[in-house]
């Protein structure tokens, strides 16, 4: 009865924010501001946490971001929709990534106001569902999704929101996104499936054993500064079915500089007292390591960073990308070296 209520509860909301949330065509976020809090950090994050436990969504993990010089506070949940992954249960198996539903809470401004957002289901099921015979199912699973997620922070005190934030797209640009504006070709004009790099391979009967391998792998490097790439910490590992396993990885370093290169051109939003406005862009994270059964092999892959830095960074500016150019491929390799050991 509950979760009939619930799903009542969330197809309404849906139908209610939809035509709000995706009134212009170009303006899609990859993130959606929901809650302007009038709770501490603190407070926030607890009732948060409390009222994800208490949903149908599955919360797997939270991370607290370190921000630089600590000049912000940042947490990141990690979560997957029940309902959603029913959707997407034949779908193909590189395409869960989608499932992996992130929020933030973060703090921002002169007075350090705490805010909520969400990495946009909507969005990320316009690219990874683009080929799917099932499209439209898929982009309304990921609807009700956002549903979900929307009506658990609308009950926390404070200013409901539906800001879609940048970088903002086209449906038609995310369903064939290969980056954007003149950085595509540092993205080597990809899409998702041609940005899954391989970093391992076996035969499909070893898939247990390889998640297990790469796990392990990862869990025995040691983590260095925000100075240096080296060392992940594994923030999730989600077995969404039997041919998929996502593991959600970050370090100081991926955190420190998605953060400072975002801020850098954001300065009609910067102050001494808020001097990273790129903190709302903290549910990127975490990056990720995909174990995938695909026929009669078994693959680990990763993400080109570049193609991964512009879907969640392009509002940065192109300036941003090109002082930073090297930054994707040390982070890429860095995760390379970890696994591949």
């Amino acid at each position: 009865m509950k979760a009939r209520l619930w799903m009542a509860v969330v197809t309404i909301t849906a139908l209610i924010s939809a035509p709000f949330s995706f009134a212009a065509d170009d303006d899609i976020g990859i993130f959606e501001g929901l809650l302007e809090s009038s709770q501490s950090f603190d407070e926030t994050t607890a009732s948060l946490k409390a009222a994800f436990e208490e949903s149908p969504l599955q919360l797997h993990a939270t991370h607290d971001v370190r921000v630089p010089d600590g000049a912000h506070q940042a947490k990141v949940f990690v979560l997957t929709s029940p309902q959603y992954a029913a959707a997407a249960a034949n779908e193909a198996a590189r395409t869960i990534s989608a499932q992996i539903l992130r929020v933030a809470v973060y703090t921002q401004g002169d007075e350090q106001t705490t805010y909520v957002n969400m990495a946009n289901p909507v969005a990320h099921a316009m690219v990874f569902y683009a080929e799917s015979a099932n499209y439209d199912q898929m982009v309304e699973a990921a609807r009700n999704a956002a549903a979900e997620i929307r009506d658990v922070v609308a009950a926390l005190p404070g200013d409901a929101l539906s800001v879609q934030q940048e970088p903002r797209r086209s449906e038609k640009h995310y369903r064939k996104f290969k980056g954007d504006g003149p950085a595509r070709m540092m993205a080597k004009f990809r899409t998702f499936e041609k940005s899954q790099l391989l970093i391992k391979e076996a035969p499909a009967a070893e898939f247990d054993a390889m998640v297990e391998k790469v796990s392990a792998a990862l869990a025995a490097g040691t983590v260095s500064d925000a100075s240096d790439s080296t060392g992940w910490e594994t923030i999730a590992t989600i077995r969404l079915r039997d041919d998929a396993v996502y593991i959600g990885i970050t370090n100081p370093y991926i955190e420190d500089k998605m953060v400072r290169i975002n801020s850098r051109f954001r300065g009609d939003a910067k102050s001494e007292l808020s001097p990273y406005p790129g903190v709302d862009h903290v549910t990127a994270l975490p990056t990720e390591v995909l174990v995938l059964k695909q026929g009669d092999e078994t693959r680990v892959v990763h993400y080109g960073q570049m193609w991964r830095m512009q879907l969640y960074f392009w509002d940065s500016g192109y300036r941003a990308f090109t002082a930073n150019v090297g930054v994707p491929s040390t982070i890429a390799n860095s995760i390379e070296a970890a696994i591949s050991d």
